[in-house]
């Protein structure tokens, strides 16, 4: 799998954001068909299977529809999205990826099912868009998720019991997926964490369970002063010890 990163600009300014996205941010560039076309060429070359995309907000790249139909005519794709004005404004274009060779499905944030928090995060009438957006993918024939925010000590079967009913309420799949997150902090933060060293993966782990690890199947492309560089995974942006090079074959 290979992610991109879409640039760090956003339409939304949300106070947890792991990219520390806002409108206007350039931590990371607006990426271009120009910039993803040579890696999503070598991608296929060396048998990458799927194309996952994330941001910020991908919608705010002019580029993205683009991009998506370039990339979608070789391989799967995932887009994160907030699913909001941005991405409601141009749903006609979007719908025509309906109709490329590899399907593109959308994972939408939707922080919690009671509107008032989410809408704390994301701005007042946010929550309404996202499951707004949602139904209109969905009645389009894309695939569609949510992700969500995990809470210490939260009753899961509970909080999934009242999304379950926002997709019925919503003409959803009941089965659609949901995908919980911890909070993983914003970009330079340096929380406490258990001591970790470059031999815990095989002293505590098999071959197999590394296997099951993210960072073993995925890579993230990034934009950043310019240049396309390809990172270890999907987390670490903003730790330049996990730049592998410029290319997937370096």
């Amino acid at each position: 799998e290979l992610w991109f990163h879409t640039g760090t600009t956003c339409n939304l300014e949300c106070p947890f954001c792991l990219e520390g996205s806002k409108p206007g941010d350039t931590r990371l560039d607006r990426v271009r068909l120009d910039d993803l076309a040579p890696l999503i060429d070598e991608a296929v070359e060396l048998g990458v299977e799927q194309f996952s995309f994330t941001g910020g907000e991908p919608f705010i790249v002019k580029d993205f529809v683009n991009i998506l139909l370039y990339a979608s005519a070789r391989n799967p794709c995932l887009v994160l999205t907030n699913g909001t004005e941005v991405v409601l404004k141009r749903m006609h274009q979007i719908e025509k990826l309906a109709a490329q060779p590899h399907p593109v499905a959308f994972r939408i944030s939707v922080d919690h099912p009671d509107e008032q928090r989410h809408d704390a995060g994301r701005g007042e009438g946010n929550f309404a868009k996202s499951w707004q957006c949602l139904a209109e993918m969905h009645a389009r024939g894309f695939k569609v998720s949510i992700a969500r925010q995990m809470e210490k000590d939260e009753d899961e079967p509970a909080i999934t019991a009242r999304y379950r009913e926002l997709f019925r309420l919503h003409e959803l799949p009941e089965d659609t997926t949901i995908v919980s997150f911890p909070d993983f902090l914003t970009p330079d933060s340096h929380p406490q964490v258990p001591h970790i060293t470059e031999h815990c993966m095989t002293t505590y782990h098999t071959a197999e369970s590394r296997a099951a690890f993210m960072c073993a199947f995925s890579k993230m492309a990034i934009k950043k002063n310019g240049y396309m560089r390809v990172y270890a995974c999907t987390l670490v942006d903003d730790d330049e010890t996990y730049d592998l090079g410029s290319t997937l074959a370096e």
